[in-house]
C-alpha cells in the first residue's frame, strides 16, 4: 500500500485544478503538504479546506519564475516539516496563438513559468534532497511537449523542455537517490479545458482511444505512484497519461 506519512510534500500551482487533486491525494495518503501559488487568497482559501479536512498543510505564496521565490518555498518546507521528500513542479500557464501572431511576450511568459519555474524549484530542492539522499521530483510535461500542436509553439516548446531537463536531472542525481521523472497529461478537465465550445470537447472525447477525457485525479494517482517508493527503480521517464493517445482524424 503506497503511504506518505511522515512525508513532506511541495505541489506548485495547487490552490485550484490538476495542483490540488495532486496535493489532496497526497494529503489523503498522510503527507504533509506545502500548497503554493501565486494568488494569496485563492492559496490560503485551499489550505483552510485542507486543515477543514484533517490534513498538515501550510500555505506559500509564490512565483516560480523568482529564484528567491523558489528558495523561499523550499525553506518554508524545511522550516515546517524538518525534510523535503516530494517536490511536484505543477505551476504551468498558457498563451496560445499562432506563431506568426505570438508576440514575444507570450514566448517569454509560458517559457518562464513552464520551464524557468521548473528550474528553479528544482534546483532549490535538490539541495536538501542531497543532504538526505533521497527525494522524489515529478515534473509536469504534456503530450503537446511530445507532438506539438498548432497555436501552441510556446507551450509545447516549454514542455519538451521540461523532458529534456527531466532525463538530465535524472541521470544527474540518481548517485544521490533522487528520482526525477514526468508526467504528460493529455486531455483533462479542468476549468482550462472548460472553456472549450462543447462540440470541440465532444469531438476530443471520441477521438481518445479510452472514449472519457481524463480527470484531475487521473494525474493525481500517476504521480503519487511516481513519487512513491513502489517506483524505486523508476527514473528518467516521462508517463503520458491520455487515454491510449488520439486516433487520426477524431476517431472515425
Amino acid at each position: 500500500m503506497i503511504d506518505f506519512k511522515n512525508k513532506s510534500v511541495i505541489v506548485t500551482g495547487s490552490a485550484r485544478g490538476i495542483g490540488k487533486a495532486i496535493a489532496t491525494k497526497f494529503a489523503e495518503l498522510g503527507a504533509k503538504i506545502v500548497i503554493s501559488d501565486m494568488n494569496e487568497e485563492s492559496t490560503n482559501a485551499t489550505v483552510a479546506e485542507f486543515k477543514s479536512q484533517g490534513y498538515n498543510a501550510i500555505p506559500v505564496v509564490a512565483n516560480v519564475t523568482k529564484e528567491e521565490d523558489a528558495a523561499k518555498l523550499i525553506e518554508a518546507c524545511q522550516k515546517e516539516f524538518g525534510t523535503v521528500d516530494v517536490l511536484v513542479n505543477n505551476a504551468g500557464i498558457t498563451k496560445d496563438t499562432l506563431l506568426m501572431r505570438m508576440k514575444k511576450e507570450q514566448w517569454d511568459a509560458v517559457i518562464a513559468v513552464n520551464l524557468t519555474g521548473v528550474f528553479n524549484c528544482t534546483q532549490a530542492a535538490i539541495k536538501p534532497m542531497m543532504k538526505q539522499r533521497s527525494g522524489a521530483i515529478i515534473n509536469m510535461t504534456s503530450v503537446v511537449g511530445i507532438g506539438g500542436n498548432a497555436g501552441q509553439a510556446n507551450y509545447a516548446a516549454s514542455k519538451a523542455g521540461v523532458i529534456g531537463f527531466t532525463m538530465s536531472c535524472a541521470k544527474e542525481l540518481a548517485s544521490r537517490g533522487i528520482r526525477v521523472n514526468a508526467i504528460a497529461p493529455g486531455f483533462i478537465e479542468t476549468d482550462m479545458t472548460a472553456a472549450i465550445p462543447q462540440e470541440i470537447r465532444d469531438g476530443m472525447k471520441k477521438a481518445i482511444y479510452l472514449g472519457r477525457t481524463g480527470k484531475p485525479e487521473d494525474i493525481a494517482n500517476a504521480t503519487v505512484f511516481l513519487a512513491s517508493d513502489a517506483a524505486s527503480y523508476i527514473s528518467g521517464i516521462t508517463l503520458p497519461v491520455h487515454g491510449g493517445g488520439f486516433r487520426e482524424g477524431g476517431g472515425e
